[in-house]
């Protein structure tokens, strides 16, 4: 932006009806201009009318690539947001984007990383977030003036007049339906409220429970979700296109309760709302406060987006919606969702053939280095990706779309992932859309307990390999092992589906002793069978002192080392990274996660910690940087398997890829007398 201007330039890519209202709130704002407008249609009647003053550029990208806007507000259907934030991010604009800021909190996190990434701001516009009428809400909450809140009722709910399936709201395409489009409103209210009475800026419910009617076109037609809250605290909350409703915010009290009309408009229209709550006491008595606001409605989002670009800042203040904010409600809509099983159809793979940036999947990224592997032809990434919280390919496929630009090309999964086989059905999806199979590595494992007998396995892969749509895994892993059966029994099972070609690189066993692993080798050498080549093991700078869960195998004690050197043996490292252990969530004095302390916590633990504290704050780095980039300098074929959730985790992991440490650190982080080099 121009230093020496004084108002931000704005620009409005999609000139919709509430891009008109935005137009009319930076009229009356103090920190912004209307500069322009991009529009498909440059030539339809009336849009030079409608945006008084504006230049009409032709196109999105016209308004991105305009070196005369410093901000673009997004209000274009909400299937799009999430693309041109990206865009708009990776071309310096700042952003503020109508809600929802994305179709599924997943979304929403990658335009939070390409904003984070570019430095730019970037902000949910909930207007009546930014309404005087709402920091007046939250401090009568917060004054007790109701007592101890115990509910909240609130709803969004309008009727079209009928059936139209030419609309956007009962397009399936277009993510229509109540829910996305003004089931935000309730549920982002309820979760300040709730915050509000804890002395928070938002509180996040622990549990979520949906109901809708699906109508024709298979959108929400009408919906309603409970919220339960830490304190007892419940919210119901309902939407409707459909269907009117009284549109009243209600918060009871155990001292009286608090109704506001139309909240969202704070009591008026498109253009003003003067703010009106209502407090009915207990006694009977009631008291209506006003808050008397004159102003433009969208002038105080226009405001609060401006001056945190004007000051530098990337989110917006409260009660402005920040990006956890923001990612809040959108868990609780996709949950909401969920429940009722409503997924759009652009959200399948079918429709889904581009990245979450609107581009094509982008080939032969070189973030992630490559390395060979006994037994595999093609090599593969030092990382190895694991994706078992996605649930839908379009949140899937963000995160692996991701992995493979920045050269990733090795996958984790396993028959059991995903409860259903859905992790497999997911990444085969991701492979024929995107094309790509043949670039990758699939790592595939089965016979997991209690299902761990050696004729599970053909019946298991014959299953899995229809979901991942190939002929073939590339790497194979019993997932478990069954000491009651002959460890012959296991190889020759394996062996078979090498033979068939079902199974094209090495197999072994993931969470297998040395014992077993030296029985199998011998046998397999004995009988002229495959040889098992590799194992996947938990091996991290932190051993695991008692196992995770039943049947698991660590490969980090002192005694396994020798081993995987000497026979150098490619462990595929699970929990690389001690689930946390490196982590501000561990520490000597912490004794709030029964897991970490369970597994991790040691007089031992705790000082390769405290070392690769004092190395990462050397480096300029995070202890978990240190612990991954010890896994992956082992003197032994040695691939950590990672499970971001998110971009942002992703990219934190490849920090560690620039780290490279000696045979000397390693032996100083593990514990001997020295430093590091």
């Amino acid at each position: 932006m121009n230093a020496s201007s004084k108002k931000i330039r704005w620009g409005i890519l999609g000139p919709g009806s509430i891009a008109k209202s935005f137009a009319g709130g930076l009229a009356q704002s103090r920190t912004g201009i209307l500069a322009a407008i991009g529009a498909r249609n440059p030539g339809k009647p009336c849009l030079a009318e409608s945006f008084a003053g504006a230049r009409i550029l032709d196109g999105y990208d016209a308004l991105l690539v305009d070196p005369e806007i410093d901000a673009i507000y997004i209000s274009t259907p909400h299937p799009s947001h999430a693309e041109w934030a990206i865009k708009a991010a990776e071309a310096g604009k700042h952003v503020l984007c109508e809600k929802p800021l994305a179709l599924t909190a997943f979304e929403a996190d990658a335009m939070i990383h390409a904003a984070r990434k570019a430095g730019t701001f970037l902000g949910e516009a909930f207007m009546y977030r930014l309404h005087p009428q709402t920091l007046k809400l939250a401090d009568l909450i917060k004054s007790g003036v109701i007592g101890e809140v115990r509910m909240i009722k609130s709803s969004f709910g309008f009727a079209m007049p009928g059936f139209m399936p030419e609309h956007r709201l009962y397009a399936n395409d277009m993510a229509g339906g109540g829910i996305l489009d003004v089931g935000g409103y309730p549920v982002s209210m309820a979760r300040l409220i709730a915050g509000a009475a804890v002395g928070k800026p938002f509180a996040e419910p622990d549990k979520v429970f949906g109901v809708a009617h699906l109508g024709q076109s298979g959108v929400d037609e009408w919906a309603s979700a409970l919220l339960r809250f830490a304190g007892g605290i419940v919210a119901e909350v309902s939407c409707s296109i459909s269907l009117n409703q009284d549109n009243i915010l209600r918060i009871l009290g155990t001292k009286g309760q608090i109704e506001v009309p139309d909240f969202w408009f704070a009591g008026g229209n498109r253009d003003v709302g003067p703010g009106k709550i209502d407090v009915m006491h207990l006694d009977g008595k009631c008291e209506t406060i006003s808050v008397n606001e004159t102003r433009h409605l969208y002038s105080f989002e226009v405001d609060a987006a401006g001056e945190a670009i004007l000051s530098g800042r990337q989110e917006l203040v409260w009660p402005g919606m920040d990006w956890a904010d923001s990612l809040g409600t959108l868990r609780v809509l996709d949950k909401w969702r969920a429940a009722v099983g409503l997924e759009y159809g652009i959200e399948n793979a079918a429709k889904r053939v581009n990245t979450i940036s609107g581009r094509p999947l982008r080939r032969g990224g070189t973030a992630i280095g490559k390395r060979k592997i006994p037994g595999l032809l093609r090599e593969v990434s030092l990382l190895a990706l694991g994706f078992e919280d996605f649930r839908t390919f379009s949140s899937g496929s963000i995160l692996l779309d991701a992995f493979f630009e920045a050269g990733g090309n090795l996958f984790d999964t396993a028959y059991i992932y995903g409860g259903g086989g859905y992790t497999e059905t997911l990444l085969g999806e991701w492979l024929a859309n995107r094309g790509v199979r043949e670039q990758s590595v699939i790592i595939g494992k089965g016979a997991h307990t209690p299902l761990c007998y050696p004729d599970v396995i053909g019946k298991q892969l014959t299953q899995s390999l229809e979901r991942l749509q190939t002929d073939h895994v590339d790497v194979y892993f019993m997932h478990r092992d069954n000491l009651d059966v002959p460890v012959g029994e296991f190889v020759d099972a394996m062996d078979r589906e090498a033979k068939a070609g079902r199974i094209r690189g090495p197999f072994g066993g993931s969470n297998w002793t040395r014992e077993r692993m030296d029985e199998a080798i011998a046998y397999a050498d004995r009988t002229g069978k495959q040889r098992p080549g590799t194992l996947s093991n938990h091996f991290s700078l932190a051993e695991m002192l008692t196992p995770i869960w039943p049947g698991c195998v660590t490969a980090s004690s002192d005694d396994w080392k020798p081993w995987l050197v000497a026979r150098q043996m490619p462990n595929f490292a699970w929990s690389s990274q001690g689930r946390g252990f490196f982590t501000d969530r561990a520490g000597r004095n912490k004794l709030d996660d029964d897991e970490l302390v369970r597994v991790w916590y040691s007089d031992r633990n705790f000082r390769r910690r405290d070392r690769a504290i004092e190395l990462a704050n050397r480096l300029g780095k995070s202890p978990i940087h240190i612990a991954l980039a010890y896994v992956l300098a082992q003197p032994f074929p040695s691939v950590p398997l990672i499970g971001p959730r998110t971009l942002a985790e992703l990219w934190d992991s490849l920090s560690a890829l620039d780290i490279s440490l000696s045979k000397n650190d390693l032996e100083w982080l593990e514990g001997a007398k020295g430093g590091p080099s």
